[in-house]
């Protein structure tokens, strides 16, 4: 079922103006500062369950994104770019650990910025000594899980911007079978609002059910 959904997707580039913050306004608003030109804290660190919304501002906020999950080692990271992000840092190796001890000093020395990411506190991370005291050595904040209520209010508000009405059960049918993030639900009303323009049918329970049992090609 996961794949069904996936399948109808459209690319939707994570930005901070498509963030569903929900209760999560004020640390939005931290990272919206801490990326303008006059900001002097060189350092971020963003943490909190998995689906809160860590990846979406992390792509959304840097020159260059790298995912610790994917590249433990940070093999590609680049020193050249101002504005890293670095998601996943529980997942680094050593060798990724030490590379990206090295990239806090690099960006410290050249007024270059660094926005991380882990499920827990830098404290409670299980890596370096050294590189825990780095990481909770900027501005530190918690993303909150959206809650089903939130995210039925905002796909709700999303949905009747487009001009869809959804029925209650049936954002509630979708809640309980696409993934939880909120970017992917987004990204599959957008979906359902193509299927309903160019099949020329509401969106009700059962014409739901029928799209995630047969995605469009």
């Amino acid at each position: 079922m996961r794949q069904l959904i996936l399948d109808l997707l459209p690319e939707a580039p994570p930005s901070l103006d498509n963030f569903v913050a929900g209760g999560n306004a004020e640390t939005l608003s931290a990272v919206v500062a801490w990326l303008a030109p006059d900001n002097r804290e060189p350092f971020f660190f963003l943490w909190g369950e998995s689906g809160a919304g860590k990846t979406h501002l992390l792509r959304a906020s840097a020159g260059q994104y790298s995912d610790a999950s994917a590249d433990p080692d940070l093999a590609k990271i680049h020193d050249a770019v101002c504005l890293h992000a670095v998601d996943n840092v529980e997942d680094l190796s050593e060798i990724g650990q030490i590379a990206l001890f090295k990239l806090f000093n690099c960006l410290r020395g050249s007024g270059g910025r660094l926005l991380t990411s882990a499920r827990q506190p830098p404290l409670q991370l299980s890596l370096r000594e050294d590189l825990r005291t780095r990481l909770g050595s900027g501005l530190i904040y918690r993303l909150q899980t959206l809650s089903d209520d939130e995210k039925i209010d905002a796909l709700t508000t999303q949905a009747r911007a487009r001009g869809l009405h959804l029925p209650p059960e049936a954002l509630e049918y979708l809640l309980a079978r696409a993934p939880r993030d909120m970017r992917s639900l987004c990204g599959f009303l957008a979906a359902l609002d193509r299927y309903s323009l160019e099949h020329k049918r509401a969106i009700t329970l059962p014409v739901l059910r029928e799209v995630l049992q047969n995605p469009p090609n």
